[in-house]
């Protein structure tokens, strides 16, 4: 039995070696995680999100290990309910089961409301959890979903519907219907301002998330993105824009995947899906035309989306992954940056990291780079407490 049990450790992935110093200046800081995918797994496959699991990038018990203190709490309505418009009706769903299992975990998780809320819940040992829709709540904008979605706990939000057009806003990566926000779309953002609500613009179009900018009286969020100057495809950032954004006070969190900021990963994850990751062209007239159980069941085996498993010598290391941050930094300066992983979301990690357990990785490699510890805090989490704390706790 000792033979079998030592078969099975070494068959695990090893935990990556992280300095003494690095643990601790991770373990000091906030760690507020801008996108992770979340009850999307349990959603379709059950199970408990406090239960450890073998696969996927994301539990609670890997989160604690990587010393996570709070994450905007991503539910992802997929583009498979749009053509049927049972989008609003999915965004029900799946914030009533977050805020079951939420419940079923309080003590090592709490829903957090405003920047207060997050301070509170850490003093008493346990994660924060706002809760962010990822996807349209309504394709038409409709600011009565959205005013119910925020009493029921909502306070981040998408701007576009993902990799869909909706009727206000132009995503990245479908054909543009609006030039960017049309009327209805300036009345979203002026209500969540008005609610209090964060601004999401990652998946939009250029000509969206500036006008967002330009329209919001509040900071604006891109919460998993990368550098164009690093990867040149719609779901990055141009520099002209990132540099608007960080004007206006805003925040860019950054994608951990291999995809967003590598093209030798992004070239070979296209050639073997003979598409690029974005690609929804395929959804349409089929789906228009089921009902809501049946798309559950096309959407289920997705999740949990994670990466390739692809060779190293395609890799990027975290050390290379921080240098998409400090062209940042160089750009806008460090207040502007955050962490933004997208974890179960689909990223295919830097080379040696295993999931969420290896975030005081990032850590290391910026030290090694030869950061001041009050920088490593503002990237992991202090930027974008700042932001929500001016967008939920106005004067």
């Amino acid at each position: 039995m000792k033979r079998l049990i030592l078969f099975f450790t070494l068959l695990l992935p090893l935990a990556a070696e992280v300095s003494e110093r690095a643990r601790k200046v991770h373990k000091d800081a906030l760690v507020f995680d801008a996108h992770v995918h979340v009850i999307n797994r349990q959603f379709y496959k059950g199970g408990d999100m406090g239960e450890r699991v073998s696969d996927g990038q994301f539990d609670l018990p890997r989160a604690r290990e990587g010393g996570l203190d709070a994450m905007l709490f991503s539910l992802f309505i997929t583009e498979q309910y749009y053509p049927a418009r049972f989008e609003a009706k999915q965004a029900l769903r799946l914030v009533d089961l977050a805020l079951t299992q939420l419940e079923k975990n309080r003590a090592a998780i709490e829903l957090a409301l405003k920047a207060s809320d997050i301070e509170r819940i850490n003093k008493q040992g346990k994660i924060a959890a706002v809760l962010d829709l990822e996807g349209g709540f309504d394709l038409d904008g409709d600011l009565g979903v959205l005013r119910d979605l925020y009493r029921l706990g909502l306070r981040s939000a998408q701007l576009v519907a993902h990799n869909w057009t909706n009727n206000f806003a132009d995503s990245c990566c479908s054909p543009p219907k609006w030039k960017g926000i049309n009327e209805r779309g300036r009345a979203v953002i002026a209500e969540m301002n008005r609610l209090g609500m964060l601004i999401n613009v990652s998946h939009g179009s250029d000509e969206t998330i500036a006008q967002a900018i330009d329209l919001s009286k509040d900071p604006i969020l891109a919460t998993h993105h990368g550098l164009r100057s690093f990867n040149n495809i719609p779901r990055t950032m141009p520099d002209h824009l990132l540099k608007k954004l960080a004007a206006k006070g805003g925040v860019m969190g950054f994608q951990i995947g291999n995809e967003f900021h590598n093209v030798k990963m992004f070239d070979y994850r296209t050639k073997l899906a003979g598409k690029a990751f974005w690609d929804t062209r395929e959804i349409g007239s089929k789906e228009s035309q089921m009902q809501i159980e049946a798309i559950d069941r096309i959407v289920g085996p997705t999740f949990p989306m994670v990466g390739l498993n692809a060779p190293d010598e395609l890799l990027m290391s975290v050390d290379e992954w921080v240098n998409v941050v400090d062209r940042a930094i160089q750009l806008v300066g460090e207040d502007h940056v955050m962490l933004g992983t997208d974890f179960d979301g689909g990223p295919t990690l830097p080379r040696g990291m295993r999931d969420i357990r290896d975030l005081p990785m990032i850590t290391d490699a910026m030290l090694r780079k030869g950061y001041s510890e009050p920088r490593i805090r503002k990237f992991m989490g202090g930027n974008l407490l700042g932001v929500f704390r001016k967008v939920t706790e106005k004067k």
